[in-house]
């Protein structure tokens, strides 16, 4: 580990802040043990005193365990975990609801075309899967709310990066009570299970433009459905070049 001489006048702070730096790039990592107070001290050029507070402070963030006997391990720290406890500030406010459902319209056109460049058969098989069980509840009267969020989930995981996985899971998880209240107006259900097999046309074919208008177009019904009101802006559809259609039984 680098680590800087420390030459704030909130001593431990500026120890906080280059321990997090090292978590986020990757250079301490889920279960790595810090080095001993005294050596921490020494090397950061501060008291042992100062190190403390520090890791008192990152241990009250989440951000790392102190056993007794044993030091501080760096803890395994989720993007669900930083963002929930912000749930109950943000959900009563329609217009942080409105910008939940932005960064949706941001994140997840762009994350269903690299599902249609990357997706397996297996992970294609796998939506169809869930598609035939949505298809089987709204059948029955039911919103098909848990495959509606399954499906959303398999595409951000056709992506192939757990960073989309972890924050699609979290957006979802805190705009679950609104996009639940959206599939219980008439017609919906068979809407959303409608647009949810357009995306899903265009993933087993490769074709990430038409992914990307898919998911674009769903997302944009069910926030006016939630908010009553067109989406903030209208980004320019991806410049994706269309494949020619994958073999996917």
């Amino acid at each position: 580990m680098e680590l800087e001489p420390v030459k704030s006048i909130r001593i431990y702070e500026d120890i906080v802040r280059q321990v997090k730096a090292l978590i986020a790039d990757g250079r301490l990592n889920s279960g790595d043990r810090l080095p001993p107070e005294r050596e921490l001290a020494e090397r950061f050029r501060v008291s042992r005193t100062s190190v403390r507070e520090a890791l008192r402070s990152l241990q009250s963030r989440g951000l790392i365990e102190i056993r007794a006997g044993e030091g501080a391990f760096v803890r395994d720290v989720s993007v669900e975990a930083l963002i929930e406890p912000l749930a109950l500030v943000i959900l009563p406010h329609r217009e942080a609801v409105g910008e939940l459902f932005e960064a949706r319209r941001i994140l997840e056109p762009a994350i269903a075309a690299l599902a249609a460049r990357r997706a397996s058969r297996e992970e294609v098989g796998e939506m169809e899967r869930i598609l035939e069980e949505q298809a089987r509840e709204v059948a029955q009267g039911r919103t098909g709310m848990a495959q509606d969020s399954a499906l959303h989930a398999a595409i951000a995981e056709a992506a192939h990066n757990r960073a989309i996985v972890r924050i699609v899971n979290a957006l979802l998880d805190l705009l679950s009570q609104s996009r639940e209240e959206s599939l219980l107006t008439p017609g919906r259900p068979t809407r959303s299970h409608h647009d949810h097999r357009r995306m899903l046309r265009a993933i087993r074919r490769g074709d990430e433009a038409g992914a990307y208008r898919a998911m674009r177009t769903h997302l944009e019904a069910v926030e006016k459905l939630v908010t009553g009101s067109e989406s903030f802006t209208r980004a320019r559809p991806v410049k994706a070049r269309s494949k020619g259609p994958r073999k996917v039984s």
